[in-house]
């Protein structure tokens, strides 16, 4: 169960319900504080902190310089000493600059130290495509760090769960990575007022169905939702899982759903080969689950291909609800 101190909602957008989690860490725990580029006055590249600088000052809404691999070893740092960094990186793509301190450094520090040490830090990525931002600004790169022993990986979907995740994310002992897909920041939805959280490690069923299990991360809940409504109109009854933590990830519920359902589609943004779909398939192979497959597990994924910018080619690279109901109707009919 999510825990919960209070549960008046209100409408929050992506971005709020974020920025609320921020404050409430901030307010709660002196030991949190934040990091990133232009976050301070600015108030972020996609203006998800905003005014905190304001209320809590440039000592704990901290501008970086232009160097992701100092920011992200600042931060590793001052979690093994203690703190509560939160660091915000403009682009999910510009890990790829501080992957020494990520991968070589935080996921590894706990283990080599004896248990001696923990990084509590987070890792706040702005990712996905959407925005016309072109190859280097639009990538979707959790399954890169989801194969690392050592970090968490987590991909909120609602509002709701930005916020309780991320407070999750701010209290967890290891060093959590947080992929927000850009297009979400403006999306709305039902958050409760004050402190709560959503446990890391655990899938969300959406949607409940019988023919067929989709588990979707990030803004792909959304549009598998989209198709099983349309799919319901066929008389296609889909049930849709999503995913929420790539690493570690929620077994039990997708076995239990595939068990029940007999066919199983994963849809993500990320490139599909050596993606998050290929890690359940292989899941669901070596589990109870497979006996109960009537149909081979399918994979919608990005193309092979950088992220272009011309706007519908950027479209073209990355599963929209059409490409979802026709490849579920297939699988579900038994037409592939």
């Amino acid at each position: 169960m999510d825990a919960q101190v209070e549960t008046a909602t209100r409408e929050l957008s992506y971005a709020q319900a974020i920025q609320e989690a921020m404050a409430i860490a901030m307010e709660r725990d002196e030991r949190v504080f934040l990091m990133g580029e232009d976050i301070g006055v600015y108030g972020g590249a996609f203006q998800v902190t905003g005014d905190l600088v304001e209320r809590f000052g440039p000592e704990r809404v901290m501008d970086t310089p232009i160097s992701e691999l100092g920011g992200a070893g600042v931060a590793v740092g001052a979690a093994v000493t203690g703190m509560r960094p939160i660091f915000e990186f403009q682009f999910s793509d510009f890990a790829t600059l501080a992957m020494e301190q990520i991968v070589n450094q935080a996921a590894k520090m706990r283990y080599m130290l004896g248990g001696a040490v923990s990084v509590p830090g987070v890792m706040r990525f702005p990712a996905g495509s959407g925005t016309g931002a072109a190859a280097q600004h639009s990538q979707s790169l959790e399954a890169w760090l989801g194969h690392v022993p050592g970090l968490k990986v987590i991909q909120p979907a609602t509002p709701h769960d930005a916020k309780g995740m991320l407070l999750a994310a701010i209290e967890d002992p290891d060093p959590v990575m947080i992929y927000e897909h850009k297009i979400l920041y403006k999306m709305k939805g039902e958050v409760p007022e004050g402190y709560y959280t959503v446990p890391i490690g655990k899938a969300e069923v959406r949607r409940e169905g019988a023919d067929l299990t989709i588990v979707a991360t990030s803004i792909m809940v959304h549009k598998a939702l989209d198709a099983a409504k349309q799919l319901a109109e066929e008389g296609i009854d889909v049930e849709v899982i999503d995913l929420r933590t790539v690493r570690p990830m929620d077994r039990q519920t997708i076995i239990e759903s595939v068990c029940k359902t007999s066919r199983l589609m994963c849809v993500y943004e990320g490139v599909k080969t050596l993606g998050v779909g290929a890690e359940i398939s292989a899941m669901i192979a070596e589990s109870e689950a497979f006996d109960y497959l009537d149909a081979p597990v399918v994979r919608l994924g990005g193309a092979e291909t950088p992220i272009p910018y011309n706007p519908e080619l950027e479209k073209a690279t990355v599963p929209q609800v059409d490409g979802i109901v026709k490849a579920a109707r297939d699988l579900a009919t038994g037409a592939r």
